[in-house]
């Protein structure tokens, strides 16, 4: 599941992808309708990756707990929706996330999070896969290669200095 570009911008109804920057903010497009809006700098914005749910040991990340729905449902749409009643609603959540914080995590924000998981399951944006980095195995080797050109530059200003 990719959700980098995947913004939840208040005051708006739905999620947006990030389409591109602009000097005065940016243009994203609705997820819901495909309608592109522009948004100032000023609107409060939240990438879907950055967001987090409190557990009692934790914050558990936002894309955590939609790849654990989409396991549990076979990639499919949630059986309960946003006009169920709060606890049908935090009975659900408590399968997919039992330590979640129930004081600190509200009806509200269950209702949100299962309102953005079928909209992004309907668009085709959910995975049951385990996030994967692409080229993990080339990202390794220039971090390796990055550590051994430091170590051979320290080394040489150290020898230069003495």
């Amino acid at each position: 599941m990719n959700v980098e570009k995947i913004l939840a911008i208040s005051g708006k109804p739905g999620l947006f992808t990030l389409k591109l920057q602009t000097r005065t903010g940016f243009v994203a497009e609705s997820l819901i309708d495909g309608k592109k809006i522009t948004v100032g700098l000023r609107s409060n914005v939240s990438l879907l990756s950055e967001i987090s749910i409190y557990t009692y040991s934790e914050e558990k990340p936002l894309v955590e707990i939609m790849r654990a729905i989409a396991i549990k449902e076979n990639e499919g749409p949630t059986p309960v929706t946003t006009k169920d009643d709060p606890a049908k609603l935090a009975e659900y959540f408590t399968q997919i996330l039992p330590e979640y914080d129930k004081e600190r995590v509200y009806a509200s924000d269950i209702k949100k999070l299962i309102n953005w998981y079928n909209l992004l399951q309907s668009k085709g944006l959910v995975s049951k896969e385990e996030p994967k980095v692409e080229n993990a195995e080339t990202i390794k080797e220039q971090v390796v290669e990055q550590v051994k050109e430091e170590k051979t530059t320290k080394k040489a200003t150290k020898k230069k200095d003495e």
